[in-house]
């Protein structure tokens, strides 16, 4: 089994738990990067945020081209921005044809919309097996809790 972790992280919540999950599952680890920069602070992070969710945006990606076709099992991970995954990850599922894989999922948020983006994402990602979905409030806040949550979780997929 080779595995594929790709996430887009925002403030590093994402990040700290894809590290983990890459870890537990021992897979190549892709942080997407955008050239569209987000405010960071105050109620521009949000405004923004929100709006770029609503509009449907893909941001364009600038990481190097991912070989999708190497891969039998991709976990990604999303912060939740307004009950949605976060537009890179829906320029990710433009830009590659990810079908026929073993899929699974995580959220990071502050404290709610897990289970829309989840439906969202599932059903962004026809054509493929989900292994599981999992959300982590506020993962750097309670981040051994949250680190040991990953580890656990993602461990199971490595026995598939």
């Amino acid at each position: 089994m080779k595995a594929l972790v790709v996430y887009f992280s925002f403030e590093g919540n994402t990040k700290l738990v894809a590290e983990k999950i890459s870890e537990a599952i021992k897979g190549d680890l892709v942080e997407l990067k955008t050239s569209k920069v987000y405010p960071k602070e105050g109620v521009g992070k949000f405004f923004w945020g929100g709006k770029s969710v609503l509009f449907g945006e893909e941001p364009e990606l600038i990481n190097p081209p991912i070989d999708m076709g190497q891969y039998d099992t991709v976990i990604i991970g999303t912060p939740v921005w307004a009950g949605s995954f976060a537009p890179p990850i829906k320029s990710l599922i433009s830009q590659y044809h990810i079908a026929g894989k073993r899929i699974g999922i995580f959220a990071c948020h502050g404290g709610g919309g897990a289970a829309k983006c989840f439906d969202k994402l599932k059903k962004a990602l026809p054509g493929n097996e989900f292994l599981g979905q999992i959300d982590f409030v506020e993962p750097k806040r309670k981040s051994e809790e949250n680190c040991r949550k990953a580890f656990t979780w993602a461990s199971g997929f490595s026995s598939l």
